[in-house]
């Protein structure tokens, strides 16, 4: 059997918070508004994470950033049923203050 592969440490809640902190500033936003690849973008968010104490690759909150938008896609749908009884997701708040306003969010 081959072996497996690791798995990267699990999301603390402070540093979803930082992740969410850094992702939500305009700087950061626009630049990913104004471009298809942002690997670089990814890094430099990595970096800020570094700066504030986390130990995360681009690529993993790349991932993290999709997953919470994901999330937040879902629970925001699930609500714009009528007759659907309330749904959430982790920081729907904080992510609402930065996915709210993004026209790509709001389902067609």
């Amino acid at each position: 059997m081959p072996p497996r592969a690791r798995r990267a440490p699990v999301w603390s809640n402070g540093e979803l918070l930082d992740l969410i902190a850094v992702w939500g500033e305009e700087a950061v936003q626009s630049q990913l508004r104004s471009s298809r690849r942002n690997f670089d973008t990814f890094g430099q968010i990595s970096r800020a994470m570094i700066e504030r104490g986390h130990d995360r690759d681009a690529m993993q909150c790349r991932i993290k950033v999709k997953e919470l938008r994901s999330a937040y896609r879902k629970a925001r749908e699930a609500n714009s049923r009528s007759g659907a009884p309330p749904k959430t997701c982790r920081f729907y708040k904080e992510l609402d203050a930065i996915l709210g306003v993004d026209p790509t969010t709001v389902p067609s």
